[in-house]
């Protein structure tokens, strides 16, 4: 089964747009785990258990892990969602962008090393260096559109020559027209940025959007699905970390990640139905 394949069943059997990313950062974690060896895997095993029924996606962001020298937690913990919760796909946060054998290497580290349904990259270097990842017909490539930070617009929306549309269209034209044709892709677009979001949405189809930007950057959940789920209320892959996940500081910080993971599903299924 594809990525496309798994993440349409996983939206109708968890009934649920959200996806839950895990950016441990021991320094926020309760005292009680502070110094425990296995801090990281401990804390986002705990996170997923609590969570794993309410949620079509979890997103672990690989730079929280590799600068902790968390590498083989992350595969712990990958290893953990695959077993465990393998109804819900599981996307590397990586955003990977390189050329040539290099790019190749990236893909085998997401799809082999770590056994990511899809992962994040970055389109910058062109079709050739998303090759590597478009070759794995079984896995999905998402790429960077418009993200959510606040100085994206300073690339991202520029316009190459006087009347064209800004660049952020023109990746998601070239993933509807060209790059969906060779492979399963996704596209990057913020919370933060709805009117962006409606056209790319226009732009690409039913294409999967994943939406960071929910949650501590203050991205609206209804306006998320107003403007980018598809007519069957799907099409989004909505992502909240630190809002989920650090919750609470204390010790029933997976019951508060569980709690703010049902709240965001509700609001954005209720969102749904309003349609």
């Amino acid at each position: 089964m594809g990525f496309s394949q798994r993440l349409a069943e996983s939206w109708r059997t968890s009934a649920s747009l959200v996806c839950v990313g895990l950016d441990p950062d021991p320094a926020r974690f309760p005292a009680s785990l502070r110094n425990h060896a296995d801090a990281i895997e401990e804390f986002c095993r705990n996170i997923v258990d609590a969570t794993g029924d309410l949620v079509c996606a979890f997103k672990p962001q690989i730079a929280y892990f590799a600068a902790h020298s968390a590498e083989t937690a992350l595969e712990r913990v990958c290893d953990h969602i695959r077993r465990e919760h393998p109804r819900a796909v599981l996307i590397l946060d990586a955003k990977r962008g390189d050329i040539g054998d290099t790019a190749e290497m990236y893909a085998r580290e997401a799809f082999d090393r770590y056994g990511a349904d899809a992962v994040t990259v970055n389109p910058w270097l062109g079709t050739d260096s998303l090759e590597p990842f478009f070759a794995r017909r079984d896995r999905g490539t998402i790429v960077l559109c418009r993200t959510s930070n606040p100085g994206s617009r300073e690339v991202q929306s520029l316009r190459v020559t006087d009347g064209a549309e800004p660049l952020f269209e023109t990746i998601a034209r070239q993933a509807a027209d060209d790059w969906s044709r060779r492979a399963d892709v996704g596209l990057v677009v913020g919370a933060t940025h709805p009117a962006e979001l409606r056209r790319v949405r226009e732009i690409v189809g039913d294409l999967p959007l994943l939406v960071p930007g929910v949650g501590a950057q203050g991205g609206d959940p209804a306006s998320v699905v107003a403007n980018g789920a598809t007519a069957d209320g799907t099409g989004l892959i909505v992502n909240s970390s630190r809002a989920v996940i650090y919750a609470s500081s204390g010790d029933d910080y997976a019951a508060a990640a569980r709690a703010v993971a049902m709240s965001l599903r509700d609001t954005l299924n209720e969102s749904v139905s309003r349609r």
